[in-house]
């Protein structure tokens, strides 16, 4: 296949996907007002950003190319020095990183084209960086319907069929069939796996299904009326299979027992844990009360309390419990991480949205509620606010 030639560069990625190292004369080198060079060659085996994939890594000449991009019509490649103009260079991409993203993308390809003819959904997001792989379904998808189509996505790798890339004629295109975001006439190059997907793509990709090895749908959520995948595809997904693997031998290890029986044995502890919480609650609730009734015995108007590392639930009933046995207002505090106090307020007879006012005034809070029961953060003390009540 010939490549396409735009601006001044020839695409040699589009000519060999597998090309990992190649020799270019450079064509222009500027100095970037953020530092390193922008360098522009006759030839460049560096696919640039685009359709929602991260360029291509490596060196020119020894120069590491940090990035690259399509600027006009010229592919940039950004580099951390500078190169002659008129110099024949020598360029290495770090290919490790160029296969796993062919393998990711040769298999969103099938995903996404499997997609399409079972069920009708476009695929409107794709992003294919250095760590991860998404990709946006237009329509929603059952954890069943997506094991269907990881099954089948896997079929196809196992058939080891081509996957080709061309630029057709445009009298050819207006007769194809091919999945694209974009209303594209001209200069289109479809990407077709042979009996499963056609897509317009400017993208390397591997030569047959055989080479991405294996597809994993990892994850997915429920994204804009469609869905969100997180998808790991040959080297990926073997690296999170070993992640997987590594975890759950680690649990099993903990427990005591076989990886088949490790889901048992975290449910197992899951349910002796909810249990124990069950009885701790119980426990602190009476004491809580303990206190309350200790503290109500001194006749104050007002009752205020610290209790440490107290959660919101514990706080609220310990107010709600108070203000049954004073007059005016009963405070729950406990320290909060970033030094302040939080507090929740309850009263039988007295309003306190106003209070809740004077106290963030007071004391830099931040909170409010309703004229029974006021909650938020202060940055005061505790015998601050015992005598702010006492003034009340």
């Amino acid at each position: 296949m010939i490549a396409r030639l735009e601006g001044r560069t020839e695409k040699l990625y589009e000519i060999d996907s597998h090309l990992a190292a190649f020799d270019a004369t450079v064509l222009a080198c500027t100095t970037e007002p953020s530092g390193g060079y922008a360098v522009v060659l006759d030839r460049t085996a560096f696919f640039p950003e685009g359709g929602g994939q991260r360029a291509d890594r490596g060196t020119l000449d020894g120069a590491a190319v940090r990035d690259v991009q399509i600027v006009g019509e010229d592919i940039v490649h950004y580099t951390d020095a500078p190169l002659t103009v008129g110099a024949r260079v020598h360029g290495e991409l770090d290919f490790a990183c160029r296969y796993r993203k062919m393998q990711n993308h040769s298999g969103e390809h099938i995903i996404s084209g499997l997609i399409y003819t079972t069920y009708g959904y476009e695929n409107v997001g794709f992003h294919l960086s250095d760590e991860e792989m998404t990709m946006d379904v237009s329509g929603p998808l059952t954890q069943e319907q997506l094991r269907d189509i990881e099954d089948r996505a896997n079929a196809v790798v196992w058939q080891n069929v081509a996957i080709h890339a061309e630029y057709p004629a445009p009298e050819v295109l207006a007769t194809l069939p091919y999945r694209s975001k974009l209303a594209l006439t001209e200069n289109v190059r479809i990407v077709t796996v042979e009996g499963v997907d056609a897509c317009a793509c400017c993208a390397p990709h591997v030569s047959r299904t055989g080479e991405i090895g294996i597809i994993r749908i990892v994850d997915s959520m429920n994204y804009k009326g469609g869905v969100r995948l997180w998808v790991r595809c040959g080297a990926d997904a073997l690296a999170s299979i070993r992640r997987e693997h590594d975890d759950l031998t680690a649990i099993a290890k903990r427990f005591s027992t076989g990886r088949e029986d490790a889901l048992r044995a975290v449910e197992k502890l899951q349910q002796e844990h909810g249990e124990l919480r069950g009885a701790l609650g119980q426990s602190r609730r009476a004491l809580a009360l303990y206190r309350l009734e200790d503290a109500a015995r001194k006749g104050e108007r007002h009752l205020l309390l610290l209790e440490p590392d107290a959660d919101a639930n514990l706080m609220r009933y310990m107010a709600e419990e108070g203000a049954k046995r004073c007059e005016g207002v009963c405070t729950i505090l406990t320290p909060a991480p970033d030094g302040t106090l939080r507090y929740v307020c309850a009263a039988g007879s007295t309003a306190l949205r106003p209070i809740s006012g004077q106290l963030n005034a007071a004391f830099s809070g931040r909170g409010g509620g309703s004229d029974l029961m006021i909650q938020g953060s202060l940055r005061t003390t505790e015998e601050q606010l015992r005598r702010f009540f006492e003034q009340l």
